[in-house]
């Protein structure tokens, strides 16, 4: 009989009605110590563990769920060390509010394989890592679902990021402080179509505030970069690639940044290829502050960023927003983090 105790066998054990069985398991509601004791006593004779927490939410409106959108390629956010910092810190975060985290694939096109889990999934709020299409934002509002977008902004959401500009502008200074004035960057993707080659400043804007910011942040420092380089994505084959286009220049670019670390990292090595000396030859320099240790000698000049506590943040925005708060924008401040890879410019 223990496994299949119900609440009305606890509370018909305890003398009690089935209401104030209920309020003695929920810790709320006018009930003295003495009958929560009784109740709890009969529960645990019974082997009965408690009413059905998902039972629970579900009736109280919520699915205690927060659905958190990642890239459609799982494998790559996992090879990212950013990406795995900051969904470690939105997964302690819930953990800490007691909310599950339903992850969901998400890609910058409709056909992405998440969009199931988008129109039908459970959940009382978003937090969105990875760019989205427009037709992903519309079924969210539209169900109702309200979001939280990380290192960007959405209509109808709140944003969590850092300061991109502000920590792009002191890596430019520390540039310029060396001499630099022949600087190429390789950026993140420029537009949604995620291609790979040069991007013609004069055009169209970055589909991403956050690329916008940067490169913003380094213009205001008197950086005005010789060439600039779209990737395909945060990898270190991109960098390797952009790394060779830049290079093949001349005059040669005296110094290259990456809009990542794992892009400067691939800038790095694509000068190694060429026989380049870093920093005597060629300075190097990324944005994220991530460690990695298999760069031997060598310790990037980096912008760094929370990553985990912008995690963190993103995730108690959610939590607040799912529990009818509305909660404000937050930016967190990023440093400069000089290392190996930057010097004074050849001459």
């Amino acid at each position: 009989m223990s496994a299949r105790a119900t609440l009305t066998d606890v509370a018909r054990t305890a003398g009690v009605s089935l209401s104030t069985a209920s309020l003695a398991f929920s810790g709320a509601g006018p009930i003295s110590g003495a009958t929560r004791d009784r109740v709890l006593a009969a529960a645990n004779a019974l082997g009965y563990a408690g009413p059905n927490p998902v039972a629970a939410s579900l009736r109280r409106g919520q699915s205690k769920i927060i659905g958190v959108l990642v890239g459609r390629d799982l494998r790559v956010n996992f090879r990212d060390p950013v990406a795995v910092q900051t969904l470690g810190g939105v997964a302690s975060a819930l953990g800490d509010a007691a909310r599950g985290m339903l992850l969901v694939p998400a890609a910058d096109d409709e056909l992405a394989g998440g969009q199931h889990l988008i129109r039908h999934g459970s959940m009382d709020a978003a937090v969105v890592l990875h760019a989205s299409g427009r037709e992903t934002s519309r079924i969210l509002r539209g169900r109702g679902v309200p979001m939280v977008w990380v290192d960007r902004a959405g209509p109808g959401a709140v944003s969590v990021r850092v300061q991109d500009k502000e920590g792009m502008a002191a890596l430019g200074r520390h540039l310029v402080g060396l001499g630099h004035r022949h600087v190429a960057l390789a950026t993140m993707p420029w537009t949604r179509a995620r291609t790979a080659g040069p991007v013609n400043l004069a055009g169209p804007r970055p589909q991403a505030r956050y690329i916008g910011d940067r490169l913003a942040g380094l213009t205001e420092a008197g950086i005005h970069p010789v060439a600039v380089e779209s990737t395909t994505g945060s990898l270190v084959e991109e960098g390797i690639r952009a790394g060779h286009a830049l290079l093949d220049r001349s005059p040669r670019p005296t110094a290259l940044v990456g809009f990542s670390d794992l892009i400067a990292a691939g800038l790095l090595l694509a000068a190694n290829e060429r026989g380049l000396r870093v920093p005597e030859d060629v300075s190097v320099a990324g944005f994220d502050g991530v460690d990695l240790p298999w760069l031997g000698e060598h310790r990037l000049t980096s912008v760094v960023q929370p990553a985990q506590e912008k995690g963190e943040q993103a995730a108690r925005t959610a939590v607040a927003l799912a529990d009818g708060e509305q909660p404000r924008p937050v930016v967190l401040e990023c440093h400069l983090r000089v290392g190996t890879t930057t010097g004074p410019a050849p001459t």
